[in-house]
């Protein structure tokens, strides 16, 4: 059976959301989508983009997967399926997006996995292959410290910087940024609090956004 909670979800919309942007809807059927900014974020259900920065349809270009990584660009298409790379070429190539937010977050557990070294949950270990690519990321941050949830936080920090890095890697992306039209953002979400820490590009500093001038 269709999960119950969807269907309430839907009629909720449909009544809701939809009623009030029905004409925006019909647009984006009939012209496309022509969003500006691309996110790339966690899975993690608790860290919805279009959520936290209460996107509305046809706003934003969002792709998600295990730790909000990219890796880098890689030749090799032939024998391999690339679901973030896809969605880079299609959001730079074809949408034209003007900027692209690695979205990062507090208590990600792709990154808890990595850290404590976390038991396969498959023969696969698929999450253990996709993580084991920010090894090298690790080592630049140091071992753990005393204080382990800030040396967490660190690792999360510098997972958005390897994969603005990594971003950097596709000749399209290179290519419009170097031209000025297209800005790479790292950005932290806290979970608990809801705080959104920006990355200063000039110092390399997530800062966290303040509504104070």
């Amino acid at each position: 059976m269709f999960p119950q909670r969807l269907t309430n979800g839907y009629v909720s919309f449909l009544h809701g959301r939809l009623e009030r942007e029905r004409a925006r809807y019909e647009e984006l059927a009939e012209k496309g989508q022509h969003p500006e900014i691309m996110v790339i974020g966690c899975g993690d259900s608790r860290v919805a983009p279009e959520t936290i920065f209460d996107a509305g349809p046809g706003e934003m270009f969002v792709v998600r997967n295990i730790a909000n990584l990219v890796p880098p660009c890689e030749t090799d298409v032939e024998t391999s399926f690339h679901g973030t790379s896809a969605a880079i070429e299609f959001g730079v190539n074809a949408l034209q997006v003007k900027h692209i937010v690695v979205l990062g977050h507090a208590s990600c557990g792709g990154v808890a996995a990595f850290a404590n070294k976390a038991a396969p949950l498959s023969k696969r270990d698929f999450i253990g292959k996709w993580m084991s690519q920010i090894a090298p990321v690790a080592e630049r941050v140091g071992p753990p410290s005393a204080d382990r949830q800030s040396w967490i936080r660190q690792l999360e920090w510098a997972v958005v910087e390897y994969s603005l890095e990594n971003l950097m890697t596709f000749p399209a992306v290179r290519e419009r940024v170097l031209a000025g039209e297209l800005a790479l953002h790292g950005a932290y979400f806290g979970v608990a609090t809801g705080v959104l820490f920006i990355r200063n590009p000039e110092s390399g500093q997530f800062e966290p956004y303040s509504e104070v001038a």
